[in-house]
């Protein structure tokens, strides 16, 4: 069972710490392709660290000093977003998908970057081909997006904010089709469950893709007739296809929320309303999951999302019974509403880490209040 290393002794120490996860396996080099070489800015951004590593090693006599980015602080991080500076962003799918306007509502300058894997725009962050990836965690009809969290715990980056982006899906199809000249229709899987009721009603075949723009991109380029896509109205206009239907969702509260994430960390403030999102494993025995529980109530931290994935590479244990049977062993990923700017969130975690077998912080961040 996996075991955390550090210490905790300040609300820096719960961000920061370095936790080793002993079943874990390195994540495996894997070459990025739709990204346009940055190999000068690269370049240059190791030869600036190499000359003030230097300047380091002069005052310092030490060749092994290496000078890191330091954490922003929560004004720091909206400042950012004010002041005009143009990040890179990356998001999973392709131009006209929802995740696109969700990190143009998180960073409205923007240059938004496509990547076609959610694995492929965390690895852009860590490589520093762009400086933030904005990723779906959860939608309110559909429910978690258990890729993600995975990938969470897979990679070292940290959540700095979060976005919640209201979806309105539309049936589009190419000009001159008409809804009766439809059979099937395109779209991801999570967009064609929530339009279930209404495609169903059309009698339209359901067809999974990696994503809403793309199948959108599909019914374009081949200039099908009998197809249609579900996807946003940016899609079918950035394609040239004809909005056959709006708001096709089943219900009309249909919101996704999206983490932001980032290589470094923010650190936490308490002037606005924060979150915290951890991950933790647990012993297995009676009540353990309400003691790791207890220790938010007690404080009276109100939890807003528990999620449950098995421990990967080690799924299963033997019980502590002559019947040999076996039960998986779980993570727990949680968040909840306290900076760990507050006393009462450090002490909850310290007491927690008193029978957690692993605990990270995998950020403390504004909350996202607006709704687009």
């Amino acid at each position: 069972m996996a075991t955390a290393t550090s210490i905790v002794r300040s609300p820096a120490a719960l961000l920061f710490a370095k936790v080793t996860v002993s079943d874990h396996n390195p994540t495996p080099t894997i070459q990025i392709s739709r990204f346009p070489s940055k190999r000068s800015c690269f370049t240059a951004l190791l030869s600036s660290l190499h000359h003030d590593n230097n300047n380091d090693d002069n005052n310092n006599n030490n060749n092994n000093v290496i000078s890191h980015p330091k954490p922003l602080s929560s004004s720091q991080l909206f400042n950012s977003i004010s002041n005009g500076s143009r990040l890179r962003v990356a998001y999973q799918g392709v131009r006209g998908a929802y995740s696109e306007a969700a990190a143009e509502k998180a960073y409205p300058n923007c240059e938004a970057v496509p990547c076609d894997q959610f694995d492929s725009a965390f690895q852009a962050v860590e490589k520093w081909l762009v400086d933030r990836a904005v990723l779906p965690i959860e939608n309110s009809l559909g429910g978690s997006i258990h890729r993600n969290y995975d990938l969470l715990l897979r990679h070292s980056l940290h959540i700095v904010g979060e976005v919640k982006l209201a979806v309105q899906h539309c049936l589009v199809a190419n000009h001159g089709v008409q809804l009766e000249d439809l059979s099937r229709v395109l779209s991801h899987p999570q967009a064609l469950a929530q339009c279930e009721n209404t495609l169903t009603k059309i009698g339209l075949s359901r067809e999974a893709v990696d994503d809403t723009a793309l199948a959108a991109k599909h019914v374009a380029l081949h200039k099908l007739k009998d197809t249609g896509a579900v996807a946003s109205s940016s899609a079918a206009k950035i394609y040239g296809l004809n909005i056959l239907a709006q708001n096709i969702q089943d219900d009309c509260d249909n919101v996704t929320r999206f983490l932001i994430l980032a290589r470094e960390p923010i650190i936490p403030g308490i002037q606005n309303p924060f979150k915290t999102s951890i991950v933790f494993s647990l012993e297995e025995g009676p009540g353990v999951l309400f003691k790791a529980l207890a220790v938010f109530a007690l404080r009276q931290i109100n939890l807003t999302k528990i999620e449950s994935r098995p421990l990967r590479n080690q799924p299963l244990r033997a019980a502590d019974d002559n019947n040999g049977s076996k039960y998986f062993d779980y993570l727990f990923y949680v968040d909840f509403e306290a900076s760990m700017a507050e006393e009462r969130a450090q002490n909850a975690l310290r007491h927690l880490k008193e029978f957690a077998t692993f605990l990270r912080v995998l950020g403390s961040y504004p909350v996202d209040t607006t709704m687009m």
